[in-house]
């Protein structure tokens, strides 16, 4: 099998995966705290992306790790996995999952803004109208089916959504400026967002509640498929192919197996907004990676 066909193959396992996130997450949620969720599925991911490292021969690596390099992944572990996704699993606790996942995706514009002051690059011009366009998806989304009417969803839900998006956007931007492999740095940030996980699960009595055998299932899940073995699937595909552009495209499938899950499987409505508006984001970040292009 051809290189390209296996950079496919290993990319659609990659995007099936993501769909299915949003599910896990909205089962998880349901049963378990946001805290106890969190704690539970940085701690997996942590020992799978640990796993990934022994599998892959890269623990070796480690030992190459300065002092500062740990305390500039201390201050990642901060911001990705703890900040992010509070941030993001309270905005999935206030919304539809079909609403939280979408408004997530502007990111890639944002980071176009964040890499002016801590990378040095210009902004296209056209990224204004892209992030214009998007903001109108985020918009039609969040108006779940009644566009004509605002204020339907919670408002709190859809800017927690938004400053996920940027969170993001952000920790992308500084992982660009940390040179080491792309493995070790996601495990150590997990490794110092599992303490923090930790203390916060200590200090707010996760330990003494009892767990649901679903809740943590689905936590389990997603520490599995979120950022562990599919981040690993995702590398691969990008090593693999020729030219990447073709194969990140295919990361946008994931919303729209996710629409189909959610409704199947814990009964979302599917707004007609919600395909509309996401086409709109994803058509404005493909737009303003072609203008970066150009």
């Amino acid at each position: 099998m051809k290189k390209g066909q296996q950079a496919y193959i290993y990319a659609a396992l990659s995007v099936m995966l993501w769909g299915t996130i949003p599910t896990a997450f909205k089962i998880a949620l349901s049963e378990l705290s946001i805290v106890t969720m969190l704690g539970i599925t940085t701690l997996v991911s942590t020992a799978v992306l640990f796993a990934i490292m022994f599998v892959t021969g890269k623990l070796c690596l480690l030992r190459q790790t300065t002092g500062r390099e740990l305390l500039w992944s201390a201050l990642l572990g901060l911001v990705n996995p703890v900040g992010y996704y509070l941030i993001l699993l309270t905005a999935y606790s206030r919304l539809p999952g079909q609403v939280a996942q979408p408004i997530n995706m502007i990111w890639p514009i944002i980071l176009v803004f964040f890499s002016i002051p801590l990378l040095g690059h210009r902004i296209p011009a056209r990224s204004f109208l892209a992030l214009a366009i998007s903001l109108v998806g985020v918009y039609i989304i969040s108006s779940q089916g009644a566009p004509l009417k605002p204020g339907r969803s919670d408002t709190l839900g859809v800017m927690l959504a938004l400053v996920s998006g940027v969170l993001w956007a952000l920790y992308f931007v500084l992982n660009v400026r940390d040179r080491r492999d792309e493995s070790v740095k996601l495990f150590t940030s997990f490794a110092f967002g599992s303490v923090y996980m930790l203390i916060l699960m200590a200090t707010g009595g996760s330990f003494t509640h009892a767990l649901s055998i679903k809740g943590v299932a689905a936590s389990v899940y997603c520490g599995f498929f979120e950022m562990g073995i599919t981040f690993w699937l995702w590398l691969k595909a990008l090593q693999l192919s020729e030219t990447t552009d073709k194969v990140s495209n295919l990361v946008y499938f994931a919303p729209f197996i996710s629409l189909i899950l959610l409704h199947f499987i814990i009964d979302e409505p599917v707004y007609y907004t919600t395909p509309l508006g996401l086409l709109l984001i994803i058509g404005s970040v493909i737009y303003q990676n072609r203008a970066k292009l150009a």
